[in-house]
């Protein structure tokens, strides 16, 4: 029997979520969550789909060694057990890669040590990877196991782009540069984009925009990015649910000096409080869009906001890139608020951009084009799946010599 199953994990400072699927047709066989880690209110949500209903648990789960053999017993009860010799890999999403790991690696120690040592640039992220990676490791030790790095589809982008213009010596010391995260989102809708347009990856021109309650856009020439709106962290780039995105770097010096504020209140402030929650109190478009249509004017300047910096970005990447193909919009909001859509195209239409009402009203889960027919530049809804992505990568890497 052929082993064709990948398990991917994404580990969070307090939560698992995960997928099993069958890479022989790329289906997925079940996915769920745990979260609230550590405390007495921990939930496992688990998803079976091959058959049956969706399961629920409540109570304390101690810590990820003890959350992830909770997933195992749920996968058991199944009949897809990690004990299956169906199963080929493990697939970890790991935030930051640095510029050491450029595409999907096999862990071993001197990987983990090196995810370790990108600590401090990553200080959210990659501890949860680590402790999801050793207590895979533990679980299945004769397993492959598969990083997929957020950064790597990034590290195309030429020193032009991913160098700030600080001192040099300073910023390799401390490894100052733009990185780049939702890479493998932005790797697999770049990818769908170019074959819903009926032509190969190397042949398009596309920005991504990867519009969540974390928001990132891209440049992708020819199938390798140019350009991406995130930083050294992800909170460089577009107005996002909590984050500020792009800002004058003295304000952080002004509220320190003139505001009294603490380095960690001001990282708080930026990533905790900022974005759409700091303009308007909301990060949910839908709320926001409900306000708005009210008449509350303090969520209608956060939706300006959010769509002023957005339109920025895609004359940009176009200034980038010189010809554009497509406009691409996937993520939660990306996927789904048709008013964003509309009005980051809007007022674009000496650049070829354009969309059509109608088409753009309709919800789907497939890639789908709402430009009218006569515009230069598509613009399409691209539904991410970056657990696919990060499936594929692992399985193309360490499934297939299993």
């Amino acid at each position: 029997m052929s082993a064709t199953r990948v398990l991917v994990l994404n580990s969070g400072s307090s939560s698992v979520k995960y997928q099993l699927l069958d890479m022989a047709d790329s289906t997925r066989l079940a996915m769920g969550l745990v979260e609230r880690i550590g405390e007495e209110t921990s939930r496992l949500k688990h998803t079976p789909l091959t058959g049956g209903g969706e399961r629920e648990h409540t109570g304390p789960i101690a810590d990820h060694e003890a959350a992830l053999k909770a997933v195992a017993e749920e996968l058991a009860a199944d009949g897809l057990g990690l004990d299956s010799p169906e199963l080929a890999a493990i697939g970890h999403r790991v935030v930051h890669g640095g510029l050491k790991f450029t595409e999907p690696t096999v862990i071993d120690d001197a990987v983990l040590a090196e995810i370790e040592r990108l600590v401090p640039v990553a200080p959210l992220h990659n501890p949860a990877n680590i402790t999801g990676i050793r207590t895979a490791q533990a679980l299945r030790p004769d397993l492959p196991q598969v990083a997929v790095f957020d950064t790597a589809f990034h590290t195309t982008m030429p020193e032009s782009a991913a160098r700030y213009a600080m001192d040099v010596a300073t910023a390799d010391a401390h490894r100052v540069r733009r990185y780049g995260f939702h890479g493998t989102s932005h790797a697999y809708v770049s990818r769908a984009t170019a074959k819903l347009l009926g032509k190969a990856p190397e042949d398009v021109n596309v920005i991504v925009l990867h519009l969540g309650n974390g928001a990132s856009a891209s440049a992708v020439r020819g199938g390798r990015c140019v350009d991406t709106s995130m930083g050294l962290t992800p909170l460089e780039g577009l107005v996002m649910g909590t984050r500020s995105g792009d800002m004058d770097p003295a304000v952080i010096f002004h509220l320190a000096r003139v505001g009294g504020l603490s380095i960690d209140e001001i990282d708080t402030l930026l990533n905790k409080k900022s974005g759409l929650i700091g303009l308007c109190g909301d990060n949910d478009m839908r709320e926001i869009r409900r306000r708005i249509d009210e008449g509350d004017e303090e969520a209608r300047l956060a939706f300006d906001i959010y769509i002023h910096r957005l339109k920025k970005y895609i004359g940009a990447y176009y200034a980038v890139l010189g010809t554009v193909d497509a406009i691409a919009f996937t993520a939660g909001v990306g996927e789904n608020a048709a008013p964003v859509r509309e009005a980051a195209v809007a007022g674009l239409e000496e650049l070829g951009l354009a969309v059509d009402g109608d088409l753009n009203a309709v919800r789907g889960d497939e890639p789908r084009l709402i430009s009218p027919e006569y515009a230069r530049v598509k613009v399409a809804v691209v539904p991410t799946d970056e657990e696919l992505e990060i499936a594929t990568q692992t399985y193309a890497l360490a499934g297939k010599n299993s």
